[in-house]
């Protein structure tokens, strides 16, 4: 099993791709592990601790850096946004609808594997995920109160949004603990096993987010490339535009801060929303998995591996 999960971690970007096609070619199965994303993710994360480890995740020192980071990216860019849609009234465009939920949301769970996958350290992204998931609650108001999807106002939004924190940052502490627990989990002769295994669990995870995609593909083709070219336009403008900026600014862990710009869990926001906002949505989501599921690729593209010349 170690042997395989290694090949799987040498082949990662492979696996993300072909989830991304069983997803549009297997509706079937897309419809069965829809129900069971929450748990992957979960256990996703999990892993992702287990990979880390509580020391450099929670580094004090970079705290600082990270809040910044996480509130220009989380908080500032999609109140620019919002602030722009609603005087020019497209805030109700499903497109711009989309994109305003993206930006307030936290950083992909997967996130942190995707730096890994390509040799970078997860841990700065790991940061993000962790911090950007607490201040969800705050980073989620300027969209709700513009919205106020479900009537009573941003104190429906703030009690979930802290149990979607508090359930994040459970899975990520039993990575911890089981790092702390099983000391060789975090030697290195076990990373390739977990980032195989962080792979297999990203590959499996976005068969089940591209479930509304596969039905568009056969009844309205055009449609869908026009949500799948605005998700590419967006995702990568995100990432290659932060990248700029952060060579201009000389800002550290730049991957990490792109990655996490272009990447968002907007399927938090399905948890709350009613039906006749959130249908829409799930094209775009799981247009979006395209863009983000390529983002190992576009890093090499861009940055190269860390070790090259």
């Amino acid at each position: 099993m170690g042997i395989l999960l290694a090949w799987i971690a040498r082949t990662g970007r492979l696996w993300l791709i072909a989830g991304i096609v069983a997803g549009l070619l297997l509706p079937g199965a897309a419809q069965l592990l829809q129900p069971w994303i929450g748990e992957m993710v979960a256990l996703l994360l999990l892993v992702t601790g287990i990979r880390v480890g509580a020391r450099d995740a929670l580094a004090l020192d970079a705290a600082g850096s990270t809040l910044r980071r996480v509130l220009a990216l989380q908080f500032a860019l999609p109140v620019s946004v919002l602030g722009l849609f609603w005087l020019t009234g497209w805030l109700d465009a499903p497109l711009c609808l989309a994109v305003a939920l993206m930006l307030c949301a936290p950083s992909l769970a997967g996130a942190p594997s995707f730096a890994a996958m390509v040799g970078y350290d997860p841990a700065p992204g790991l940061r993000i995920l962790v911090m950007g998931t607490a201040l969800f609650p705050l980073t989620a108001l300027p969209a709700f109160t513009l919205l106020d999807p479900l009537g009573n106002g941003p104190v429906g939004a703030l009690l979930l949004a802290a149990q979607l924190m508090a359930a994040i940052l459970l899975a990520v502490g039993a990575g911890f603990g089981l790092r702390a627990a099983f000391p060789r989990l975090g030697q290195a002769d076990a990373r390739p096993q977990l980032e195989g295994l962080a792979a297999l669990l990203l590959a499996i995870i976005v068969i089940g987010l591209m479930s509304a995609v596969g039905p568009m593909l056969r009844a309205d083709p055009v449609q869908l490339l026009g949500w799948i070219i605005a998700a590419l336009a967006i995702n990568f403008g995100l990432h290659i535009g932060t990248l700029h900026l952060c060579r201009w600014l000389g800002v550290q862990n730049a991957v990490a801060l792109s990655i996490f710009a272009g990447n968002r869990n907007i399927a938090l926001f399905l948890l709350v929303l009613p039906d006749h906002i959130a249908a829409p949505l799930m094209i775009f989501i799981g247009c979006y998995q395209i863009p983000m599921y390529l983002t190992p690729m576009l890093v090499l593209r861009l940055h190269g591996r860390p070790d090259s010349p």
